[in-house]
């Protein structure tokens, strides 16, 4: 037997550390991050014989992430000290937070914030077999993670009305919490086997299997994720904590995943030949991924909360005592979990594509695609479900999505410094809910109200699409030597895109709630009243009708309150759909010149110039579509400011460096050796 053995290693370690100031509103608050990671990959490759090979790869990664709020004297800020933490809590291991309702902004925290470590231990062995017209290929792939999550252990917050109610001690109100961290323990497992078979040298038939295994979350050490009983959402009467030790829901191991593909030339021309392909398959998606989503969000077993009847600041010793995270507390806490009869999730996709090739350099594609998902995570968030429990966070699996696609794609592969790609889909996405968990309230199970009657375009659906990626290498000049060094080795490049406006949501801001269930409320809708006004008055030219008592009384347009009950609390949905309407659709063109300086021959710096938005075209963020808001209807960001979501610093981009954000030029040198 011969064989050949080639081994790889890496080990990366980037420590890094993020200080965030708060903005112009906030009170001197200052938040620094700190974030290890080591990574370590080490992997084989055996080939057994001409005809079979072996690739092993394993790692392992180690992320350590900590975060802290202290408060400094910029702008003569007057740090408090010492924080009103009962003994035996610290800065180390507690957090104080101030609230200002007058005060735009006003807020401010001090003290421990979290302190999480990300541990991942993966394998994946993959192996290919050569045998005539077949090629097999067999693989396993085993995901083991072990996220340490800690918590501050005590947290204290304080609201006041205002400044004075503030100097003076006068409490609003009041909240003291504790929490309790957990090392936990994620497995997944996926097993395949794949055959493809060249029947003929114009047809080639692929197919498959997959078997995948979402195992159920654990605890390695500190409280266990809950199981629960008497989980129901037509009646949570009986909806308790089970057993200690019951998990929270069932393995399921009969995700079993068929896959097929079928390609055919038509020519043997490689140049012009004509390829038709098709595809169908079944995904499983993760559950385990709403432990971090819900699970751990300020509920039992993990935290435990309190709202002192004191009204002065500070508070007195009984009443700034930790509450005590046990069962019997559940009445004014939080209960998160699954059903535990959850199964995976799952996606049945299919799809017909026709490949066209024009001469060598250049391809067009037409694609059709389709997907159908069932089993989808869905989460209703339910007050007082029982006398026994405060708020509850049910994790279902009541959620089903459709998708259908037309793509259009051109490629021009690099001739005469020319390079093109340009596409354009028509796609329209329809779900009961477009997030599994927290988020976009309107997404939201309510209890006794049949998912289907949010069933609407997904959040991100975007009918129409084009995008262009158009690159050129301007020639040398060649007319003499002082013009051919400055002149040569420039290369453009153009980022053009432009899709239609995405749906909004319409809800009455007055309900928070619906038969007990957390969710956005929507109005009914008049029929024959114009939906949008227009006008230059308007930002983006169009702003949804806002005309007050047009509907009706207490109507704004053709959107009126739902009816209520003698309590005020809504009776059912408006007959406004979910997502309903739409904003605004967006457009941008963005230009990059470059040229490359040899130094030597394996260092080279590299001058760039972008502008992103040449035009300087505007771009505005989706109307407001709460009809209680003053503003309803208007635009009141652009587009760029509305995707960076106000948390520029902590993880989202700037927005002049999103979509839809204002004309902007940055210059570059990179060097590469």
């Amino acid at each position: 037997m011969n064989g050949r053995l080639s081994l790889f290693g890496r080990y990366n370690y980037s420590p890094s550390e993020i200080i965030q100031r708060g903005n112009g509103n906030s009170l001197n608050n200052i938040s620094p991050s700190r974030i290890t990671t080591q990574t370590a990959t080490i992997g084989a490759t055996w080939m057994i014989s001409p005809f079979i090979s072996d690739d092993v790869r394993f790692n392992y990664s180690r992320t350590n992430a900590a975060s802290d709020f202290f408060l400094d004297n910029f702008g003569g800020a007057v740090p408090l000290a010492p924080l009103p933490f009962p003994s035996p809590f610290t800065a180390e291991n507690a957090s104080f937070f101030v609230g200002i309702f007058s005060l735009n902004g006003g807020q401010y925290d001090a003290g421990a914030n979290v302190r999480n470590v990300q541990r991942q231990v993966n394998l994946v062995d993959n192996m290919a077999i050569q045998s005539g017209s077949h090629s097999l290929k067999f693989g396993v792939d085993f995901r083991r993670l072990s996220p340490a999550y800690a918590p501050y252990l005590y947290g204290q917050l304080a609201f006041f009305n205002d400044v004075p109610s503030a100097e003076q001690g006068n409490l609003s109100f009041s909240e003291v919490q504790s929490l309790a961290g957990a090392t936990l323990l994620f497995r997944n497992l996926g097993i395949f086997a794949q055959d493809t078979w060249h029947i003929a040298p114009r047809l080639t038939l692929t197919y498959g299997l997959r078997w995948d295994v979402d195992f159920a979350p654990s605890s390695i050490s500190g409280p266990s994720i809950p199981g629960v009983t008497g989980f129901n959402l037509s009646n949570l009467s009986q909806l308790a904590l089970a057993a200690p030790g019951t998990p929270p829901f069932k393995t399921a191991r009969g995700n079993v995943a068929p896959r097929l593909g079928v390609a055919y030339q038509f020519s043997k021309n490689q140049d012009w030949g004509t390829v038709l392909r098709g595809g169908f398959g079944v995904f499983y998606d993760l559950a385990t991924s709403e432990v971090g989503n819900v699970i751990l969000q300020a509920s039992y077993p993990f935290s435990a909360t309190a709202f002192p009847s004191a009204n002065t600041f500070p508070l007195d010793p009984t009443s700034s005592a930790p509450p005590p995270i046990a069962p019997d507390n559940l009445i004014s806490g939080t209960l998160s979990a699954f059903d535990p009869h959850l199964k995976l999730p799952y996606t049945l996709q299919w799809n017909v594509a026709l490949d066209q090739p024009l001469g060598k350099q250049q391809a067009i594609s037409a694609s059709y695609i389709g997907a159908v998902g069932q089993r989808l995570i869905q989460t209703a968030f339910v007050i007082s479900p029982n006398p026994n429990v405060g708020l509850a966070n049910l994790v279902t699996n009541l959620g089903t999505s459709n998708y259908d696609a037309l793509q259009l794609q051109y490629q021009r592969r690099v001739s005469h410094g020319f390079q093109a790609l340009a596409s354009y889909s028509w796609a329209h996405s329809i779900d009961d809910g477009s997030t599994g968990s927290f988020g976009n309230a309107a997404n939201a199970v309510v209890p006794g109200v049949s998912p289907s009657a949010n069933r609407g375009p997904s959040d991100f659906d975007i009918r129409n699409v084009f995008s262009a990626g158009l690159t050129y290498d301007i020639p040398d000049p060649r007319t003499n030597s002082f013009a051919d060094r400055l002149l040569r080795g420039w290369s453009l490049e153009n980022v053009i895109q432009a899709r239609s406006a995405t749906p909004l949501n319409i809800f009455d801001g007055k309900f928070s709630e619906l038969f007990r269930g957390l969710t956005q409320v929507r109005p009914d809708m008049v029929a024959g009243i114009p939906l949008y006004l227009y006008g230059r008055q308007y930002p983006g030219g169009r702003a949804l009708n806002n005309t007050p008592n047009q509907g009706g009384p207490g109507c704004v347009g053709p959107f009126c309150p739902p009816p209520t009950d003698g309590s005020g609390n809504p009776l059912r949905q408006g007959t406004s759909g979910r997502n309903a309407v739409r904003g605004y659709g967006a457009t941008q063109w963005d230009f990059a010149v470059h040229r490359d300086f040899p130094i030597h021959e394996s260092i080279k710096l590299q001058f760039r110039a972008e502008i992103f938005n040449v035009l300087n075209h505007p771009n505005f963020a989706p109307p407001i579509g709460d009809i209680n808001n003053s503003q309803f209807g208007l635009s009141t960001k652009m587009l760029g400011q509305s995707l960076a979501g106000g948390n520029v610093g902590s993880g989202a981009l700037s927005p002049l460096y999103q979509l839809g954000g204002p004309r902007s030029i940055q210059l570059a040198l990179k060097l590469s050796f």
